[in-house]
């Protein structure tokens, strides 16, 4: 009975276990018992077994299926007490992403509903987009057709003719292709208008022979000779200029293409002339001989371009590559070079002092001896090559040059006059003097042409960069027009012409008062009166003096241009005047017959010796008229007048209403100039009257 005892204890220990173990499992079903009731029995008989001595290891497996117990307790306590904490963590983090997920699909819908929009919009764009690719390809065997006909005419291209059909197509691929570049171009961006597609094909040809002869090896590709390329780029122009206007404008028109094919065609040919010229010129800056000729050729060329192809001014021809800054300043320093070498030559000529047109009366005026005239015209050919210049500031730049230039030759004038100052009536005093005034004039005259005049208001806005400072005076007057650009210049050289004037002035002077002597020294006290006198004649002792008057005023006449010759004579008449009125007049005491004399000599002698050079000489010699007037006076008015002045002398001061001024008494008498006090001397110098 014990075996059995045992037995059932251990199958029941075993059984305890197993539950222990399984306790935390709920059976799903009725088969799971069975299945758990198997799996004691299965411990207990592998454990125990049958054999009744192994009944003492069931206190071991007790102890230790007891310990296994503990242990699956203590871990399923620590289990139960993270699980909370982690479910929750993984609750919020589900919540998060559920959020993220319900926003991408928000976005996600906004997105398809815009997609599908965009996608119904840019359909009309694709159906037309189709058709115009669709008319490309139609276009584009179309264009090479014409460009088969080009090589197959020899680049006769005239010979389009024959395909004016064609041609239109290739117009309205050519609006196809500038409307695409338009929509693709920035907003506000400048551009060159494109060249016209067919213009494009009509050069292939062209190009192809230019590059042909005008690049590497070929003779015809010479530096030393820019106008055989230049040439025949205006040949290709003008040999064309028919057949554009005649049969390419017409097709153009009905295409209602808003292009000029003869400008077309030009602005093509040019930028052969373009891409040539700016590879050759860098290469001509260190030959100033061949860098000229380079420069004279582009002139003629853009001079030709404009005029006799009449290419807008509006379109830049070949100008602009000569004012790249570093073939700019070589131009400007070749031109100050060649300028400078120049004057040196013309200054040096045997001839430079005489007038090529002395012996015409008509044309030598001003005088102008031939360097004067052959600088200004070497200022004038600098001007025209400058005139055409498209940029202000290099116009500008050359006007500086040409200011640089005149300075420079005032100086050599100045620097030839003091040489012959010591002879300053001699024929080449005279004509220095008269190519001062020449410069002066001719640069007063460009002051108030539209062009410098247009260059006068550029020079407000940037002169300052090229021009140097200016004050805020000078801005002023240069932009209210009141000064010229070349107003520091002309004070420069009127102050040079009114230096060598009065030297020369000085010089007839000394030689008229050298000559004078005799006369102011003559007895005017005692010469016999007019009654005592058959008929008057000039005095004697006057005669000298109005011989070398005569001679000088015939001898300057010659030699001085008309404005000088009028200033000079204006001035020898004011010194003459001052000089005979203060040492013959002042100086000596007159009788009537003396009075008489010198009124004679003046108004019947002197004054007819400058009525050649105005109506009324008189009124350049006031002092001296003014003075016979008083002199001349019956002993009467004489003393009147006398009591007048004598009576305003002791009345100053006080207002006298009854009396009558000076002033007026003497322009009762016709003296203007003399003043009161003059008029008090004048009336002693009478000796009939001393006794009065």
């Amino acid at each position: 009975m014990a075996a059995p005892m045992m037995e059932h204890n251990n199958h029941s220990s075993n059984a305890l276990s197993h539950l222990e173990r399984t306790d935390c499992v709920k059976p799903e079903s009725p088969s799971e018992d069975e299945n758990f009731t198997d799996d004691v029995v299965g411990l207990v008989q592998k454990e125990i077994g049958g054999d009744l001595k192994s009944l003492k290891k069931v206190s071991g497996l007790l102890e230790k299926l007891t310990l296994e117990n503990k242990q699956l307790e203590e871990q399923v306590l620590t289990v139960s007490s993270s699980v909370p904490l982690r479910v929750s963590a993984a609750l919020s983090t589900a919540e998060e992403s559920r959020v993220k997920l319900e926003s991408l699909l928000e976005k996600e819908r906004v997105l398809s509903n815009t997609l599908q929009q965009h996608l119904q919009g840019a359909q009309v764009w694709a159906d037309s987009i189709g058709q115009v690719l669709g008319q490309l390809d139609t276009l584009e065997r179309h264009m090479k057709y014409l460009q088969y006909i080009l090589e197959g005419t020899g680049g006769v291209y005239w010979h389009l003719t024959q395909a004016a059909l064609r041609f239109v197509v290739v117009l309205h691929y050519d609006d196809l292709i500038s409307e695409k570049k338009e929509i693709l171009s920035r907003p506000g961006q400048s551009q060159t208008p494109p060249l016209s597609l067919p213009i494009q094909i009509m050069l292939l040809p062209l190009s192809k022979r230019f590059r042909y002869h005008f690049t590497g090896n070929r003779q015809t590709n010479n530096l030393s000779k820019p106008e055989w390329y230049l040439t025949q780029v205006l040949i290709w122009m003008g040999n064309s200029s028919n057949f554009m206007d005649e049969k390419i404008q017409p097709t153009l028109d009905r295409a209602r293409a808003k292009v000029n094919a003869r400008v077309e065609l030009c602005r093509g040919l040019l930028t052969l002339a373009q891409e040539k010229l700016a590879h050759d010129t860098p290469r001509l800056l260190y030959d100033d001989a061949l860098f000229c000729h380079l420069v004279d050729e582009v002139l003629q060329f853009e001079k030709e371009l404009r005029s006799t192809h009449s290419y807008p001014r509006a379109y830049p021809g070949i100008l602009h590559i000569l004012l790249e800054e570093t073939v700019f300043q070589k131009w400007l320093s070749v031109e100050r070079k060649m300028a400078v070498e120049k004057v040196d030559t013309m200054l040096s000529a045997e001839g430079a002092w005489s007038s090529q047109y002395k012996d015409i009366t008509d044309m030598d005026e001003l005088k102008a001896p031939d360097c004067a005239e052959t600088f200004m015209t070497l200022l004038l050919v600098i001007t025209e090559r400058y005139r055409s210049l498209p940029c202000p500031r290099a116009q500008l730049s050359f006007l500086a040059l040409q200011k640089e230039l005149v300075d420079d030759f005032r100086i050599r004038l100045t620097q030839v006059m003091k040489e012959e100052s010591r002879q300053p009536l001699s024929p080449r005093y005279c004509a220095i003097l008269n190519a001062a005034n020449y410069i002066s004039t001719v640069l007063s005259d460009w002051g108030d042409n539209v062009f410098f005049l247009q260059l006068q208001q550029a020079a407000v806005s940037v002169g300052e960069e090229i021009l140097g400072p200016l004050g805020a005076t000078e801005t002023g007057r240069l932009a209210s027009l009141e000064e010229s650009l070349f107003e520091a210049l002309l004070a420069l050289l009127e102050r040079l012409r009114g230096d060598m004037l009065g030297r020369l002035l000085d010089a007839v002077m000394r030689d008229v008062k050298e000559k004078a002597q005799p006369y102011c020294k003559d007895r005017w006290i005692s010469l016999p009166s007019q009654s005592d006198q058959a008929t008057m004649s000039l005095s004697s002792s006057a005669c000298p003096m109005m011989l070398c008057l005569r001679d000088h005023l015939l001898q300057l006449q010659q030699m001085l241009c008309l404005p000088l010759f009028q200033m000079f004579w204006q001035g020898l008449a004011e010194r003459l005047d001052n000089f005979i009125y203060e040492d013959l007049i002042l100086y000596n005491h007159f009788n009537e017959g003396g009075v008489a004399q010198l009124q004679y000599d003046m108004t019947r002698n002197l004054f007819p010796l400058f009525r050649h050079y105005c109506k009324r000489p008189e009124n350049f010699f006031k002092h001296v008229k003014e003075a016979c007037i008083i002199l001349t006076l019956k002993v009467g008015p004489a003393l009147l007048l006398c009591d007048v002045l004598k009576q305003s002398e002791e009345d100053e001061g006080i207002l006298n209403h009854q009396q009558p001024s000076p002033e007026s008494a003497l322009n009762e008498l016709g003296v203007y100039k003399l003043a009161p006090s003059d008029v008090q001397i004048l009336l002693k110098l009478r000796s009939a009257w001393l006794k009065q």
